[in-house]
């Protein structure tokens, strides 16, 4: 038996029978990832194996680094075949990382390949997937098409054009594509370099001089309804913790004013600066319906020399240990006495959260949404098999897991697709577990729709997104 076969993960009879029947063939909405719109609006074509897989990874260089590859390898100069071959000698090292779980389900869903990755069958490895990789099958549309994905949703600054999302939108494309408002840039007061740098680049996006701030949240609401127009209906915050210390207009218009004149705001000017615009952007989320997602917790760039040299996303995040619960509440508490809290999606990097965002997202329920305040899935450092299992737990004690909407990759390459195979595996065995020791009803009725809602249908109505009558058939 190959190592990644038809009840992988699958450990009873309940749970295999879920899986198979309920949901191995649901399409995909890929809700909040970060690939480049542009290679899906040329439908790109990879030339070998390192593009579609290594290019980008900081997953993969983590674990190469680890294991001594030297940052060539990496994210330097090498050529593709031998940062890949790097790779390849690094795999045998990750048992019980999910990184070996995750690259061989990948291998065998795109290539059909069914042998161990090691330097000894690196060779047959690169040859095989490159041979298929020049097929139109797996062009960028042939993979979307090949997984099924019904909707999926880029990372997206607002003062971008979106012209790669408007050319998607006139190519017939099956699946769509969708952008997200993550407006993080606006928060950086406390570097006026690059503070203003992105304030001139939304001007000149929004055809609005900026030069105070009721004219940056004019800018900001034309650059959203910008993006409202595109199809968007999400937008995406990356916080170590929420921002709370709100302060009057007066005095965010003043630290607003200090940092266009170049001076660096304190840490407690750029936390209440951060505040005032959180509030806004929960305000303009509300006014168009949108769901807002929060990711917080992570510990950027720990590695200052690393950073230098090769900037962010590069593989040196780590999870924080900052206190979340009293400022989330106080955010959201505020929106809500506004009657301006839109559906939110709360995400947390650290396990020692979990109950604190679960029963957080408890609070702010209105009765009227099904699972308004979503806890979201495991993220990140989280996305494990544990990860996941942890997550959907602590969600089923303090919430409601048939209101959870899944999965997501939250990734930039476009081999991460079976990432929703491997949620559905998990949660497709945790419920078979209950199911044979007696904990939940053997009523397939039951547990096989909450297993098609959470697979599913409760993103594509949560989300409201315009999606084709025949994915949900």
């Amino acid at each position: 038996m190959s190592f990644i076969h038809d009840d992988f993960l699958l450990e009873t009879k309940t749970a295999q029978r879920l899986f198979h029947e309920y949901a191995a063939n649901l399409p995909i909405i890929d809700y909040h990832n970060h690939l480049p719109p542009a290679d899906i609006a040329r439908n790109r074509r990879f030339a070998n194996l390192f593009e579609i897989w290594l290019e980008g990874d900081h997953y993969k260089w983590r674990a190469m680094r680890a294991n001594g590859s030297a940052e060539r390898f990496c994210t330097g100069d090498a050529e593709p075949y031998d940062k890949f071959l790097a790779w390849a000698k690094t795999i045998p090292q990750t048992l019980r990382n999910p990184l070996y779980h995750w690259s061989h389900l990948e291998l065998k869903r795109y290539f059909g390949i069914d042998v161990l990755l090691s330097e000894k069958t690196a060779d047959e490895v690169w040859r095989i997937a490159n041979e298929k990789l020049a097929q139109p099958e797996l062009s960028v549309e042939g993979i979307l098409a090949k997984f099924n994905v019904a909707a999926l949703c880029t990372t997206d600054d607002p003062s971008d054009d979106l012209a790669a999302h408007i050319a998607i939108g006139k190519s017939g494309l099956r699946t769509k594509v969708f952008p997200t408002f993550r407006p993080d840039k606006a928060l950086t007061v406390n570097n006026p370099d690059a503070f203003n740098a992105w304030i001139n680049k939304l001007a000149a996006a929004s055809n609005t001089d900026i030069s105070t701030l009721p004219e940056l949240l004019d800018a900001l609401d034309k650059r959203h309804a910008f993006f409202h127009e595109a199809g968007c209906r999400l937008s995406d915050h990356g916080l170590s913790a929420c921002y709370a210390d709100f302060p009057s207009d007066f005095e965010a218009a003043a630290i607003f004013d200090r940092a266009r004149w170049g001076k660096a705001a304190s840490p407690d000017e750029h936390a209440k600066f951060a505040a005032h615009l959180m509030l806004h952007f929960g305000r303009l989320d509300a006014k168009r319906g949108w769901t807002k997602q929060l990711h917080l917790g992570p510990l950027r760039n720990n590695n200052s020399r690393a950073f230098a040299k090769l900037g962010p996303d590069t593989g040196f995040d780590s999870i924080g240990d900052l206190p979340q619960a009293q400022a989330l509440s106080s955010y959201l508490d505020r929106l809500d006495q506004e009657g301006n809290l839109p559906k939110t999606i709360l995400y947390n990097i650290n396990p020692n959260d979990n109950y604190t965002l679960a029963t957080m997202a408890g609070n702010f329920q209105d009765g009227v949404i099904p699972g308004k305040i979503q806890f979201g899935a495991g993220w990140w450092h989280l996305d494990t098999k544990w990860g996941m299992e942890t997550q959907m737990n602590a969600l089923s004690n303090v919430g409601l897991l048939s209101r959870f909407i899944g999965m997501l990759t939250d990734s930039r390459s476009f081999m991460s697709f079976p990432r929703h195979e491997y949620f559905r595996r998990v949660l497709c065995n945790l419920i078979g577990s209950d199911v044979e020791r007696g904990e939940i009803p053997g009523d397939d009725e039951l547990t096989g729709s909450l297993i098609r809602n959470i697979c599913f249908e409760n993103a594509k109505n949560y989300l409201g997104f315009n999606l084709l009558e025949e994915t949900s058939k």
